[in-house]
């Protein structure tokens, strides 16, 4: 035997038995109608991509476990005119990742530059489809990808575009985004822009380690802070508690390490199921990071958050000189990657 040709050489009739994407239409209860691609890496991670909710990512799972949480809505169909006050929070399925912005993430403000809803507009447009690329590995073609445009536009502007494309590697487990905003109006548009990944039991269990380093800060100080307090050890997932029953939660806005290529990780470590996901993205397109815990009984749910800023809203970003503006025809880049691995790696 040749040993350098790989184990499936003359054994493969047809890609999906390996992995590939499979499209389809969900037709039953709120999501009915949504278009979903099923991504299989044929390496143990498999999740879905919502191609009505902006091709964020709902389901995940790495081998028999579990890594998003799922909202008790699941996924719904998009809502485009949800942006008033809270109303993002009727449609959130949470998922591996929802996507925030494109001009706003944090909560619903109104000032003379307009009404603004919790955490923006983008995770309710579906996205146009461009291309779906399935692995080849007869012809040594081993990546698969999906890529789409959403458009966040209105007459007289803004009107900004996210070109998204989601890919990964036929035995490999691990899944990349790679977003492109751009300005097609004419006017500068303000953007902020941060990635709401979620994570869920059996991933984020009693004893799991939340994977960050950096400074921190609690969202609304340190005198209001019941587990980011200095001294509590709030990187391992704990029991639920009584005081996260309905809106408990608390929050920590992170400046985010990053090693010597500009490279930030953080991410979640499962000890029990000798799982590892590693999240990774760049210092200089996502200089924040948000960590989100909210431990409720049945909405056990941790997420992590990097964004272009800590989710505080357009008008705080305005008042800081923070805001982002682009320019007429301006385009950003931002990229991530999730990596998971077993004990056996």
């Amino acid at each position: 035997m040749n040993a350098s040709k790989p184990s499936w050489t003359n054994k493969l009739s047809n890609v999906a038995q390996w992995g590939g994407i499979e499209t389809s239409v969900i037709d039953n209860g709120a999501g009915r109608g949504t278009r979903i691609a099923w991504f299989n890496t044929g390496a143990g991670l498999r999740y879905k991509v919502v191609i009505d909710r902006a091709m964020d990512i709902a389901d995940a799972f790495y081998n028999q476990h579990g890594l998003a949480w799922i909202s008790h809505a699941g996924v719904m169909s998009p809502q485009p005119f949800s942006d008033k006050g809270i109303d993002w929070l009727k449609t959130f399925t949470g998922g591996l990742l929802t996507t925030c912005g494109l001009a706003h993430v944090g909560g619903p403000e109104s000032d003379e530059y307009g009404e603004r809803g919790l955490h923006g507009q983008i995770s309710n447009i579906a996205a146009e489809i461009e291309s779906i690329i399935q692995p080849d590995p007869l012809a040594g073609k081993m990546e698969m990808s999906i890529t789409g445009v959403m458009r966040e536009t209105k007459i007289f502007g803004p009107s900004l575009e996210l070109r998204r494309t989601i890919s990964s590697t036929l035995g490999e487990p691990v899944l990349r985004i790679h977003d492109e905003v751009l300005n097609r109006g004419n006017t500068p548009a303000p953007l902020m822009l941060l990635y709401h990944f979620n994570f869920g039991w059996p991933l984020a269990d009693e004893g799991t380690q939340i994977l960050w380093e950096g400074d921190w800060q609690p969202r609304f100080g340190p005198e209001k802070a019941k587990i980011f307090k200095e001294g509590n050890d709030f990187k391992t997932c704990p029991p639920p508690p009584e005081d996260h029953l309905g809106s408990g939660e608390e929050v920590a806005f992170i400046d985010p390490t990053a090693d010597e290529t500009g490279r930030c990780m953080c991410g979640l470590h499962n000890p029990n199921l000798g799982v590892t996901l590693k999240l990774y993205f760049q210092k200089n397109q996502l200089p924040h990071l948000t960590n989100w815990q909210h431990w409720g009984k049945n909405e056990y749910v941790t997420g992590l958050e990097p964004g272009t800023h800590p989710p505080i809203g357009q008008a705080s970003a305005r008042a800081q000189n923070t805001l982002i503006y682009l320019a007429p025809g301006e385009r950003r880049i931002y990229d991530l990657t999730i990596d998971v691995r077993g004990s056996e790696a």
